[in-house]
């Protein structure tokens, strides 16, 4: 319960933190595949803020569903993406951002790093390092984790259900 809470209290300071730097924000819900020992789908919701085009910032919360020795498991996800690219005036390559991040869970903590298409597509890798040694399921989360995972702007799909 107490690792809840400082989680919330912790994305509700950095967002109300980053609210007055008057960056537009984005809102995105996002599914997709991780690798940590086990596999998971991702489910959550992203917000996106950005002053510019060069340096985005992300911050998620998800949820990590899963088998983990032979039982069904769900662990929350809170998460925070820089996203940068510095190439000016070259649009092509404007559409590939460079991310750096963590993730962390009840499980573990895991800094990560890796490239984005149009901040739609992420291809993420990182090393988990773990807080909790009973893991899930008995089964311990620590070590290389890889992310797959497709955003889609709340925008675009209220356009698309139209």
């Amino acid at each position: 319960m107490k690792k809840k809470f400082v989680f919330s209290a912790l994305l509700l300071l950095i967002f109300f933190g980053v609210s007055k730097a008057q960056l537009t924000v984005h809102k995105l819900v996002h599914v997709g595949y991780v690798y940590q020992k086990q596999s998971f789908a991702e489910v959550g919701g992203r917000l996106l803020f950005l002053q510019n085009d060069d340096v985005i910032y992300r911050l998620d919360v998800a949820g990590l569903m899963g088998s983990a020795n032979g039982k069904f498991a769900i662990m929350p996800k809170v998460q925070g993406d820089i996203l940068f690219n510095f190439e000016r005036n070259v649009d092509l390559y404007h559409s590939i951002y460079f991310l750096a991040g963590a993730e962390a869970t009840t499980k573990y903590i895991a800094p990560k790093a890796g490239v984005t298409l149009f901040g739609l597509i992420d291809l993420t890798g990182g090393y988990a390092f773990s807080i909790d040694k009973e893991g899930i399921n008995g089964k311990e989360l620590k070590g290389v984790n890889f992310n797959f995972t497709i955003n889609l702007p709340l925008v675009m799909l209220h356009d698309l259900l139209k």
